[in-house]
């Protein structure tokens, strides 16, 4: 980073510089695990199964190449700047086309920026991926406070709406009077606030989570309906043990998240069934599906251990989503009247039918469903996702 003497809302180059001793106490502290016996079920009813994660930490200490997170994210322009007394980790990447539209896309949890990084290429130079020159994106792609190389905050405060409102001042502060925006999970809570907060500039977005379902009954009169619904029920269920504790506790499940990587690793792998499944089979059969490879899923696990921010990002479902935080009971905004697109992936934790997306947006502009793809969608299907955005904001250029 930057040493010379700048202002607070300056923006400043940032390089990840890793010291090795950091390195050697990762792999020293997965060697010492504790585990416990074999869960008592062959499936992961009863949570991560006890064959994956011991894959997983073999691989980690033996065959994985630790320096990649640092080579990965220095091989990309990376900014700080500080906002609302946060620093604020981003990439940033402009295309060589003109005319390329300016978005701005939010990671969720488990996720961070590393799940992005395989959609760069194809959104900023769409030439060398098979598209056209008059699809390509500036690209700015923010750590959310507490996650990853972003500052965590030191007061509370930072739910949805005030990321929301962090992310239009960056836009502003990167020139750009004009830009779009897309998110998922976490990311899709941002991008539809500020859809609805409706920043000078802002002109469309893209989720492929709808997080209005979250909050608000939804129709069940179609069979595609009632299957949605069931699939949430059981989310509600079974599913979300990681969501009470984090909007509820997130400070008790933090020590373990500082104190054991596997521990991390195995909070980190639990979070939907699809997903979960998908990265078992990679690490004990070699079997990936699209890019949830054993790589970047330890990239992503080794970002937030590096960092030391597994405690501050679960403190984010508590600001969001806890019955204690300030924005627990605010009236919800009223729905956005800018474009909305979304586009449904079929391992997500409940498969969204279109009329939700109607009941949700009035001015739904673009919806599809895809055959491949889960909650991790940018990550798992690259090319599948780039496509879908350049689809749904080439009317907006």
């Amino acid at each position: 980073m930057s040493t010379t003497d700048q202002t607070a809302t300056d923006i400043r180059p940032f390089h990840v510089d890793t010291p090795e001793a950091e390195l050697v106490g990762l792999r020293d502290r997965v060697a010492a695990t504790r585990w416990p016996s074999k869960e008592l079920v062959e499936d992961r009813s009863q949570g991560v199964q006890l064959a994956t994660l011991q894959e997983l930490a073999r691989y980690w200490t033996t065959d994985y190449d630790d320096g990649r997170v640092e080579s990965r994210l220095n091989a990309l322009p990376q900014f700080t700047t500080e906002i609302d007394g946060v620093e604020i980790h981003f990439i940033h990447v402009r295309s060589q086309h003109d005319d390329a539209l300016p978005l701005i896309m939010t990671h969720g949890w488990p996720g961070s920026v590393i799940e992005l990084l395989e959609t760069v290429g194809p959104l900023t130079d769409p030439t060398a991926h098979g598209g056209r020159a008059e699809d390509a994106f500036d690209l700015v792609l923010p750590s959310l406070p507490g996650y990853g190389f972003s500052r965590e905050p030191v007061e509370i405060g930072w739910d949805l709406g005030r990321t929301a409102r962090a992310w239009a001042e960056l836009m502003r502060r990167l020139g750009y009077d004009r830009y779009v925006a897309q998110g998922g999970d976490v990311g899709a809570g941002v991008t539809d606030t500020m859809a609805r907060q409706a920043p000078e500039g802002l002109i469309g977005i893209h989720t492929n989570l709808l997080v209005p379902a979250l909050g608000g009954a939804m129709p069940t009169d179609t069979d595609e309906e009632r299957a949605a619904a069931a699939q949430l029920a059981t989310f509600g269920q079974s599913g979300n043990g990681y969501y009470i504790e984090m909007a509820t506790r997130p400070q008790t499940i933090g020590y373990a998240l500082l104190d054991s990587p596997v521990a991390l690793a195995a909070w980190m792998i639990d979070h939907d069934t699809d997903a979960y499944y998908k990265i078992a089979r990679a690490f004990v059969d070699g079997e990936p599906s699209g890019n949830l490879t054993r790589d970047n899923v330890l990239d992503n696990i080794t970002a937030y251990w590096l960092t030391g921010t597994g405690a501050s990002a679960a403190r984010s479902y508590w600001e969001a989503y806890g019955p204690d935080a300030p924005a627990a009971g605010r009236q919800p905004l009223p729905p956005p009247e800018i474009p909305v697109g979304f586009t449904t992936f079929p391992g997500e934790i409940w498969r969204t039918p279109r009329s939700w997306v109607e009941k949700s947006y009035p001015n739904v502009v673009y919806f599809n469903e895809v055959d491949r793809g889960g909650h991790f969608a940018a990550w798992e299907e690259p090319e599948i996702f780039t496509t879908e955005l350049r689809a749904v904001f080439r009317p907006l250029r």
